[in-house]
């Protein structure tokens, strides 16, 4: 039984940190190394290094105005708290490993977002795209605490192509997947939903049916 608490208390470490660091020092590197809009190939057409900053959710999903941006950023924050808590409870409750580390997994990437909302805005001038961002501007950041815009860079633009004339609502217009571009904490929340998405049986049976040391196992 201590063997399980020690391996389990020591995921969300591992992956929280792991997370948080890939994640923060890419976006350093883009915000100070690039300009805003710049784009470097790494695999030919497939992937590239693509800076772009955004103000909203996910994959570059906006939620716009000045006030649905605080309320967005109070809300991660709100969730972050709720979902660190249900991490401490799925420990007590000896949940399956897969589980906890699903849910660090979308832990993490939700704090690797949140620290751009909240800080970024404070710590780094002005992306411009002819000019790279300063971090620790002597004249102070581009915006106020929590109204930091979110850094994105991973973009996989595999297929291109285009709709056939006949096509409804998007005849003969050009496509591309995937077109979003996102980060390592996107990423993070991804593959935690997915895991928990196609493993959910076992990982809530496990929740529901604890393993419990009975006093017959203890003789044993």
């Amino acid at each position: 039984m201590s063997r399980f608490k020690l391996s389990a208390r020591f995921i969300p470490w591992v992956v929280i940190f792991s997370v948080l660091l890939l994640d923060q020092v890419s976006k350093i590197i883009v915000k100070t190394q690039m300009t805003l809009g710049q784009n470097i190939p790494v695999l030919g057409n497939w992937f590239n290094i693509y800076f772009i900053e955004n103000e909203g959710m996910a994959f570059g999903m906006q939620f716009s105005g000045e006030y649905g941006k605080l309320i967005l950023s109070l809300f991660r924050i709100v969730a972050v708290i709720f979902i660190g808590w249900y991490i401490h409870r799925l420990i007590f409750l000896k949940a399956h490993k897969g589980l906890i580390l699903s849910i660090s997994l979308i832990f993490a990437g939700a704090l690797g977002n949140i620290i751009d909302s909240a800080f970024y805005g404070m710590i780094f001038s002005e992306s411009y795209f002819s000019q790279t961002a300063e971090f620790l501007p002597e004249g102070g950041g581009y915006a106020p605490f929590l109204h930091g815009r979110v850094v994105d860079m991973l973009y996989f633009p595999i297929i291109r192509g285009y709709f056939p004339e006949w096509f409804p609502f998007w005849g003969g217009q050009n496509f591309i997947f995937f077109r979003p571009v996102f980060n390592i904490a996107d990423s993070a929340i991804t593959i935690g939903v997915f895991i928990l998405l196609i493993f959910q049986k076992r990982f809530f049976d496990s929740v529901k049916k604890p393993h419990t040391d009975t006093p017959s196992q203890e003789q044993v």
